[in-house]
């Protein structure tokens, strides 16, 4: 598979909705569940999270109703990027949890709805609030979709090896 070229969409459609949200859906050909289980699981987690190239050490991660994470990104060049985030609801087809860029001021909401389609297939539908409008801003300017869809790409891989 080759890395995602940000100068063409990938599969997973991003909107701005209102001034400080934004929507993300990507259907995957795994179970609800599966695709649940994969954002949930250390070890299938650390599998597909950031961009190819880098490795994710997870300082820690406690993916249930009040449980938080930290875990930060490494390239093999050196450089590094440490997230940190708290679980509202995890309860299934749904997480509710902050996410942090440690490097970066501000917090933002997700929610990330699971659902199952027909044949096997799912829908992941999240919804991210920023603190601001600026903040929103700045995270559309970011090339969000690029990273996003790389991120989607590799874990259309695990959820495939899990199914095997």
């Amino acid at each position: 598979m080759t890395g995602h070229d940000i100068r063409r969409p990938g599969r997973t459609e991003h909107s701005r909705i209102g001034k400080q949200s934004t929507a993300h859906r990507r259907e995957f050909a795994a179970p609800a569940a599966l695709v649940q289980r994969a954002h949930t699981d250390v070890d299938l987690f650390t599998q597909w999270m950031g961009p190819r190239g880098t490795t994710v050490r997870v300082d820690r991660f406690d993916a249930v109703t009040g449980g938080a994470f930290r875990y930060v990104v490494e390239a093999a060049s050196g450089g590094s990027w440490p997230f940190r985030g708290s679980y509202h609801v995890v309860t299934p087809g749904l997480v509710v949890h902050t996410w942090e860029d440690e490097d970066e001021p501000g917090v933002t909401l997700e929610t990330l709805r699971f659902v199952d389609l027909d044949d096997g297939r799912s829908v992941l539908e999240a919804t991210s609030t920023y603190t601001s409008e600026e903040a929103c801003d700045a995270m559309l300017a970011s090339d969000l979709d690029a990273g996003m869809d790389e991120d989607f790409e590799r874990l259309d891989a695990v959820l495939n090896e899990s199914q095997s």
